[in-house]
């Protein structure tokens, strides 16, 4: 059985937020991860519109992208899954973004590996790049051990292969497997928390769950109201209400 951590997060609505997620939650308040959502021109999408299609990821990269973030993310347990939360849509449409390109990365070299906690990221891959050469290294290697792709591993079998990612327990020839886990791990916790406008937490599932207010443009009314309970759902960058 999959491991569960219990954290505790606090809100203005809530005195004490419970929540029961998979560790990938650990030290992740809902503080939108700014690394990707400087990136602009990503549209809101609803439930009633066709299913999204990619339009960076190729079919059995967008089914590893699916499979590891319902992993990291599952739908069993308190609050919405990272499938119902449209997680993968927001990564898909970082890739085509400046994020994606590596705008905001260091990628001249001389690299340094070993020492990435001194130094920062050390690695000439692009965001887009790491996922295109780590899921290809990631569905060689199932192949190697399991005989199938990641996607086709049950979920025991991809929690196991995850976990050994995040641990560097396995050898990728390109991505270091721990650099694509950290990728998909840092960019599933943005896409889950991020206003819905770029493409995640789809109907603000996510900011419901947790009471998180959104992006209302005036909170003066509860600034001496300690305590009280904020009586309003949320409000996304667009304007749309939950």
């Amino acid at each position: 059985m999959t491991p569960r951590i219990i954290i505790l997060i606090r809100f203005p609505r809530y005195e004490t937020q419970v929540v029961d997620r998979r560790k990938f939650l650990l030290g992740a308040a809902p503080a939108i991860g700014l690394s990707a959502l400087v990136s602009t021109g990503c549209e809101r999408r609803t439930r009633a519109q066709d299913p999204y299609v990619p339009s960076y990821f190729r079919p059995t990269e967008w089914e590893f992208v699916q499979a590891a973030v319902s992993r990291l993310i599952p739908s069993e347990g308190a609050g919405p899954g990272g499938i119902e939360a449209s997680v993968p849509e927001f990564i898909d449409r970082q890739m085509e973004l400046p994020y994606g390109h590596g705008a905001f990365f260091y990628l001249k070299g001389p690299f340094r590996p070993e020492s990435p906690a001194a130094l920062g990221y050390q690695l000439r891959y692009t965001p887009r790049e790491i996922y295109r050469l780590g899921i290809g290294d990631t569905n060689a290697t199932a192949r190697q051990i399991h005989g199938i792709d990641f996607a086709r591993l049950d979920a025991t079998q991809q929690d196991q292969f995850l976990e050994s990612m995040e641990k560097g327990l396995l050898e990728f020839p390109t991505v270091p497997a721990s650099a694509l886990f950290a990728q998909l791990l840092e960019n599933t916790r943005e896409g889950y928390f991020s206003d819905p406008i770029y493409g995640g937490n789809r109907d603000m599932v996510a900011w419901r769950w947790i009471g998180f207010p959104g992006a209302r443009a005036d909170f003066t009314d509860w600034i001496d109201q300690a305590g009280a309970e904020y009586p309003y759902g949320p409000v996304s960058i667009g304007g749309t209400k939950a």
